[in-house]
């Protein structure tokens, strides 16, 4: 199914009608963009808004909306709509896909994730459209609003700002950038913990992990991109404090899967992408539209440390003991993804004749379907587009 949604969205954007340009889209190009779309990456070859038409921009968004909600989220709502029984088998899958703790009531969840995706969307939709809209007109200007809003949601990172640029016209303005934020963590949390929040008696270990990591990850990357980068002209050192931590918050925000950035990625120091890469890797909540190895299973090997520090035998996370198997799959997932990152980092890095970092910031941008790049991707050879 995924295959098939990859394969028709490069087939719709090799059109002509999909070029800006009305020539065909050369298929590695358009496969490599379809393949971003549905994995709501957001790393590009071609400029989004100046090399596809509309015909290829709605492409690309319907693919961004049908890859956040996932394939069998939009099986299952297709299945509803035509009147088709949902199966054992299915039902399972869906319970996989949403992180549910149990079967009962998945077809009912599943229909409420559509729905609230929606009016999430809707309501981002709006608020950007209101700023937009004074600046590239009526039509333009609510195109935008749903683009940039399902594309924050869905933690995609495409835009239609033209020339690779994403929100750097935007570094100061709270509008766009809170907006944005907020759909991207929002995104990111998963519904499993959204609907807890709504129901004071379901505080649950796992909503508590994620909201804790969530919290403490971005007040610690801001802090320290606050830090790091003061003092660099060429991205926050120019811009007064207020803009300077607004930029900074937004910098600590989209790593964890988004892929928008408000300052010139490529300008970042070493350390700076040092701990973006970290974020980055580290990505989004389970069930939610990020990537990454998410933070409950990043939390999982820093609670059997801590436990370690501690000598106790066991780890746990807020008085609550963690399983053997929960933390053996956790450090299992962590590792085999270092050593898969590493490991292609090191081929494009030998493939393309970049430093290690360069490549390392790329494929990890790529594995954690970020979508945030120094400025690599788009100028990459046909082997290194493969890799990615």
């Amino acid at each position: 199914g995924f295959a098939t949604i990859v394969l028709a969205g490069a087939f719709l954007l090799s059109l002509p009608v999909a070029s800006a340009a009305g020539r065909p889209v050369p298929f590695l190009t358009a496969l490599f963009t379809a393949t971003s779309a549905t994995c709501v990456t957001g790393l590009v070859v071609v400029d989004t808004a100046t090399y596809f038409s509309l015909f290829g921009q709605l492409v690309i968004m319907l693919l961004i909306q049908l890859g956040g909600l996932g394939y069998m989220t939009v099986a299952t709502l297709m299945a509803m709509i035509i009147g088709r029984r949902i199966g054992l088998r299915d039902r399972l899958v869906l319970q996989e896909a949403h992180n549910l703790y149990t079967m009962g009531g998945v077809v009912r969840f599943t229909r409420t994730v559509v729905l609230a995706t929606l009016a999430i969307e809707t309501v981002g939709a709006l608020i950007l459209a209101w700023r937009w809209i004074p600046e590239f007109g009526l039509t333009r200007g609510v195109y935008y609003g749903v683009f940039h809003s399902i594309s924050a949601f869905n933690n995609a990172g495409f835009d239609l700002m033209g020339d690779f640029r994403s929100l750097t016209r935007y570094v100061a303005d709270p509008t766009v950038n809170l907006t944005v934020a907020a759909l991207l963590i929002i995104g990111g949390l998963g519904f499993v913990v959204l609907s807890d929040l709504f129901r004071p008696r379901r505080y649950t270990l796992h909503m508590r992990v994620v909201l804790t990591t969530t919290a403490v990850l971005i007040v610690l990357g801001t802090t320290l991109i606050l830090l790091l980068e003061s003092s660099n002209a060429a991205t926050l050192g120019a811009l007064p404090w207020g803009a300077r931590l607004l930029a900074a918050f937004f910098q600590s925000v989209t790593p964890r899967t988004a892929g928008f950035n408000t300052i010139d990625t490529g300008s970042l120091r070493e350390p700076t992408l040092m701990l973006i890469i970290a974020l980055m890797f580290i990505g989004a909540s389970p069930g939610g539209t990020g990537g990454g190895i998410k933070t409950t299973t990043f939390v999982a090997p820093m609670a059997v440390i801590l436990s370690m520090l501690r000598g106790r035998p066991d780890p746990e996370l807020f008085r609550r003991r963690l399983p053997p198997i929960v933390v053996y799959k956790a450090v299992t997932i962590a590792l085999l993804s270092v050593a898969f990152v590493v490991t292609m980092a090191t081929i494009l890095s030998l493939t393309e004749g970049v430093k290690f970092i360069a490549a390392l910031f790329e494929i990890t941008s790529g594995f954690g379907t970020v979508g945030l790049t120094t400025g690599l991707t788009p100028g990459l050879g046909t082997m290194g587009r493969i890799v990615v």
